[in-house]
């Protein structure tokens, strides 16, 4: 890579102020569902922060409140704040948004089935701030840097593609558009044990290389709170418990509930009373 597309994306020195901002959010569906019930969190500039929580809690619904992409599934954001450097950013568009350098990995990856890996990773260098200037070859290059799986398979159609490539391609994809935030939903959905600690050691990486903020929403507790360094817990839509992800990841509670593990030893989830835990952790 050469020092011009290095430069672009290096790390940016901390600021006084986090990078994102959400305090005390409610979010309806279809103007009666309540979803969301006065979430409020903080990513700093250049960190990487775990949205942890079973199925439902929330956490897809707090990614697309701060994409702005509740609109398309009939919600909204009827109290508190979103703020991305500084600025409120709830009424922006999910175009102005990336082009403010907030990207979204969705669930599921959402690849171009019937184009190929690199006609998919183009297409992503046609928003955020990238997209003034279009494809760049360093950029491409820059990407397959970090996933070399797919510039091996530059050529095949994503739809043909293993889950680990195709997520790999989501996220490349992403970084094409240049962000300095991506908000990645569920990336070890599906995916081989092996996989998702390539990719998570990969997201390590772009983070501690170029600067890359991250907040991400995880089921898979052990092995965000291994690569996060903060983390929220979401239960029925409010945040339960948060910290940074060492004393997370000792936590009793955390280790019972999300890691199978207490002090009698390995347990099942299901073993658990969820009563119990909402009266430890609310009350």
């Amino acid at each position: 890579m050469n020092e011009s597309a290095t430069a672009s994306m290096s790390p940016v020195d901390g600021a006084s102020h986090p990078l994102l901002t959400v305090n005390g959010i409610e979010v309806i569906y279809n103007h009666v569902i309540l979803v969301l019930k006065g979430v409020s969190l903080t990513v700093p500039r250049g960190g990487i922060v775990a949205l942890l929580g079973a199925n439902g809690a929330g956490k897809t619904t707090t990614l697309r409140a701060v994409s702005n992409l509740l609109r398309g599934e009939r919600g909204e954001v009827t109290k508190g704040s979103i703020e991305y450097d500084g600025q409120r950013v709830e009424q922006l568009s999910p175009y102005d948004l990336v082009r403010r350098g907030v990207v979204q990995v969705m669930e599921g990856r959402r690849c171009f089935a019937h184009l190929t890996i690199e006609e998919n990773l183009l297409t992503g260098a046609f928003t955020g701030s990238a997209a003034r200037r279009g494809p760049s070859a360093d950029l491409l290059e820059r990407v397959y840097h970090y996933f070399p799986r797919l510039k091996h398979r530059r050529t095949s159609l994503a739809g043909y593609t293993s889950g680990g490539e195709q997520q790999m391609c989501a996220i490349g994809r992403a970084l094409m558009a240049r962000p300095s935030m991506i908000l990645l939903d569920e990336p070890s959905m599906g995916l081989a044990p092996q996989v998702v600690a390539e990719i998570f050691g990969i997201v390590r990486d772009l983070n501690e290389r170029e600067g890359v903020s991250f907040l991400l929403a995880e089921q898979n507790a052990h092995i965000a709170l291994r690569y996060a360094r903060h983390g929220y817990i979401l239960e029925s839509g409010r945040v339960v418990m948060d910290g940074d992800a060492s004393s997370l990841e000792s936590n009793e509670d955390v280790k019972e509930f999300y890691l199978g593990l207490s002090r009698d030893g390995r347990r099942s989830f299901r073993d658990a009373k969820f009563y119990r835990r909402r009266k430890r952790w609310l009350a």
